[in-house]
């Protein structure tokens, strides 16, 4: 089955209600990588309970709505879909417990012709079920590989912002665990391309790949380590192009460059010489 553009477009998805308690907003900052030394205290106070806080790179796991574009009359190729971008703003720092309702919707759906994919942009809303507070927005893109030439619209997605050609301001190198994308779907993504051999050898690729959301979580963790001294309230909005797969057990650097409020960035995986994650922007405070 092909995809069918206005049915895509105007896709229900429904609400998602979700529960969360301090052992997940831990779990989530472990999966990222935070606690790697036990002894820092920056990184403590997200993986141990007194004073725990949330990492504002956590706000896209709430309201996660799942593979939806798994089901069958969507005309999306499963096997062949990885995460293209990403894009998060913090509206008020996320509680460290409760429960949030996430709204989300297809907001633009690109055809870039046969043989050359497609790429489907979702928005979800996230707000506080108790007082229906915003907590954050986020917006994300589905490059899908083997569903291009649909006849759909030809657009030109997410304007995508420039990395200076400079040296950059500042370097934080944040190693992954071997079993780091095993440790992270149990924030909510249980994609089999992250965990089946098999499964990943179909969608192309060497062995499971670390989940798109998990690099982002590890660029959050560069930035909020080296532009904000782990207080995360310092970070406002990050967004980034997936550009390369990341393995797991693999070390990603994070070059940042600053211009007042905004750090530009991107990570690369020294050991093979790939941009994973490009055309960073960040706001702090």
């Amino acid at each position: 089955m092909t995809i069918n553009y206005e049915k895509l477009l105007n896709w229900q998805i429904p609400a998602v209600e979700q529960t969360y308690s301090k052992r997940d907003t831990i779990l989530y900052a472990l999966g990222v990588g935070l606690g790697a030394d036990p002894c820092d205290n920056g990184q403590l106070k997200f993986v141990y309970e007194p004073q725990l806080q949330a990492l504002p790179t956590m706000s896209i796991t709430l309201g996660y709505p799942g593979p939806w574009f798994a089901h069958p009359d969507t005309g999306i190729t499963r096997t062949h879909t990885v995460h293209g971008e990403q894009i998060f703003v913090i509206h008020q720092p996320l509680p460290v417990e409760g429960t949030i309702v996430g709204t989300n919707k297809v907001v633009s759906l690109i055809d870039k012709g046969e043989g050359r994919g497609a790429v489907l942009y979702t928005e979800c809303t996230v707000r506080n079920k108790a007082d229906n507070a915003l907590l954050s927005t986020w917006t994300s893109s589905l490059f899908c590989r083997a569903d291009g030439g649909f006849g759909g619209p030809a657009g030109a997605g997410m304007a995508q912002h420039p990395i200076p050609d400079q040296a950059a301001d500042a370097v934080c190198d944040l190693p992954t665990l071997p079993q780091a994308a095993l440790i992270y779907r149990l924030s909510g993504d249980y994609n089999p391309l992250h965990a089946d051999p098999a499964y990943a050898q179909r969608a192309g690729f060497k062995a499971p790949i670390l989940h798109g959301r998990c690099t982002f979580g590890v660029a959050g963790h560069a930035l909020v380590k080296t532009m904000c001294d782990y207080d995360p309230a310092r970070l406002k909005s990050m967004q980034g192009r997936f550009s390369s797969p990341v393995y797991p057990g693999e070390t990603i650097r994070t070059e940042m460059w600053r211009d007042g409020n905004v750090v530009s960035f991107r990570s690369t995986v020294p050991a093979r010489g790939v941009t994973v994650l490009n055309n960073g922007r960040a706001e702090i405070t």
